[in-house]
């Protein structure tokens, strides 16, 4: 038996309204957002007393998702180092296809965002950026040339 697909992306974060906007400004649309609390969760993660507030993301073309959720209780736990580079074990990154990657980057910024690094070309294929979000989230943009 093989997989169907790979459905969402679970990201914990402490703003969700700040997360939420940043994501909806790359071009991704809010399918809900609301409490998650009960026993059905705490036997789903592992951690009794769960109370949290979740919000889905969808790209465009309606095959990926983020999942975004904010808990109350318990209290999320920080990672160190809080903005860690990429060679760090785990998820790194999120990425995206874009239209105009110099567009997107300047919209991002409007919500915080910077280059990790710099926006650079790969042959005559993409250009390719990271940009650090609300809450040292990396997401990776590409954009494929002509």
């Amino acid at each position: 038996m093989t997989i169907q697909r790979m459905d969402n992306v679970l990201i914990v974060v402490d703003d969700l309204d700040a997360v939420i906007s940043f994501f909806v400004e790359l071009g991704m649309e809010l399918e809900g957002k609301g409490p998650i609390e009960g026993r059905w969760v705490e036997r789903v993660i592992g951690i009794d007393d769960v109370r949290q507030d979740v919000a889905m993301l969808r790209t465009p073309d309606g095959h990926g998702r983020i999942e975004l959720a904010m808990f109350h209780t318990p209290k999320a736990i920080s990672p160190e180092p809080k903005d860690a580079p990429a060679n760090t074990l785990g998820i790194r990154r999120v990425m995206f296809a874009v239209d105009d990657i110099d567009d997107v980057v300047a919209r991002l910024r409007a919500h915080g965002a910077e280059l990790v690094g710099e926006l650079a070309r790969y042959e005559d294929s993409y250009r390719l950026c990271y940009v650090r979000g609300p809450e040292g989230i990396v997401v990776g943009l590409a954009q494929q040339l002509s």
